[in-house]
């Protein structure tokens, strides 16, 4: 088999890194938890940009380049297929498909941070399920607001927003529960198309809540994209 260097992001790429064997490469930018039980190599951190991954393509002899980064994780992306490209190997995509709006959704697209702002406006209770970004904002929350933020880790709570550390898949009757507990009335997230976070949509859904919906970013073109993880598989 080819060389692979797999770059890893969603829960699908350590699937795929448990198939392979010591020869091939498991890269993580190195947040959340670092898997210690791989047959294949694990590589932890940054590459200096397209230029950089290219040159580490080229000194490890690497033949095939998987992308199974997060959808929101742009500039990683188009790093990878740059290098590839560069490279003169191919580069392959896992791409989740996104969440679809259901009857009954008050979904709301948003662009970016002030857009996002803008549209919370109207409301009191939000829960961020952006991940780390809302924590660079925590000393602009309106005095009229209260934040409630999920991370994969916890970090110190402020007199006007609570985070809450804590790592997927998360349950449908715990989200009922969260979003009862703290009056949760609006949802932020991103569109990640991950099962293990959808019942948060779930529980909007039934409550009635708003979902702001931050729009996912434009990736490149590879040589191959894949929707699941058995096609992946049945391409290797």
């Amino acid at each position: 088999m080819k060389r692979i260097l797999l770059l890893g992001g969603v829960s699908e790429a350590l699937a795929i890194a448990r198939t392979l064997g010591p020869n091939h490469i498991y890269s993580l930018a190195g947040i959340g938890r670092v898997p210690n039980d791989l047959a294949c190599q694990v590589r932890v951190g940054g590459y200096g940009g397209a230029e950089g991954l290219a040159r580490f393509i080229a000194d490890e002899g690497i033949d095939l380049l998987l992308d199974a980064t997060h959808p929101y994780a742009a500039q990683i992306s188009h790093n990878a297929a740059l290098a590839a490209k560069a490279s003169g190997i191919a580069c392959w995509a896992l791409r989740r498909p996104a969440w679809q709006a259901q009857a009954g959704d008050d979904w709301r697209e948003v662009s970016d941070w002030a857009e996002l702002i803008q549209a919370l406006k109207p409301f009191r209770r939000p829960l961020f399920t952006l991940g780390r970004e809302p924590l660079q904002h925590l000393d602009e929350i309106p005095p009229e607001q209260f934040w409630t933020l999920r991370a994969l880790d916890v970090y110190p709570a402020t007199p006007r927003c609570e985070v809450i550390g804590a790592r997927g898949p998360f349950l449908l009757d715990d989200e009922r529960q969260l979003f009862e507990r703290r009056q949760i009335d609006v949802l932020v997230s991103k569109n990640s198309g991950s099962t293990a976070t959808e019942p948060k949509l779930q529980v909007a859904r039934e409550r009635g809540v708003p979902v702001l919906v931050l729009k996912r970013p434009v990736l490149p073109q590879v040589d191959r994209e894949f929707s699941t993880i058995a096609d992946v598989f049945n391409a290797l």
